[in-house]
């Protein structure tokens, strides 16, 4: 059993935040010892979870659909495939936003225009 000290340590998440995600349901109610949180080993996990999920763009309601779902009826393969192709939807937008501003921030390095359509302009233009 880790204190929710161990687990901000082990996990890297401040304590704030996983009373934050207890609260809100995301992470389940820890035991109590002594009226102290105390989390078993698989907690690490569901946070490295959340963590990349966010890190992904997922924002807190949508992981905890990920996770847990909200209609027990669907399996959660179900739910987590139609989670999966918006995300993926709106990841490769992403992708091809960053992909630009990559070539800008490239060219730019080359660059001794006097000013910025001069070099951009055609780098900048919505598909």
């Amino acid at each position: 059993m880790l204190s929710i000290g161990e687990v901000a340590e082990k996990s890297g998440t401040a304590t704030s935040a996983l009373r934050y995600y207890e609260e809100i349901g995301l992470i389940p109610p820890p035991a109590r010892q002594s009226g102290r949180r105390v989390y078993s080993e698989d907690i690490l996990g569901r946070l490295d979870t959340i963590k990349l999920a966010q890190s992904a763009g997922f924002q807190i309601q949508e992981i905890k659909q990920l996770l847990d779902g909200f209609d027990s009826n669907v399996p959660p393969s179900e739910r987590w495939k139609v989670m999966a192709r918006k995300k993926q939807e709106e990841l490769e937008s992403k992708i091809n936003q960053m992909t630009k501003m990559r070539t800008i921030l490239a060219k730019s390095l080359d660059c001794d225009c006097l000013s910025w359509e001069e070099c951009f302009a055609d780098n900048i233009k919505k598909d």
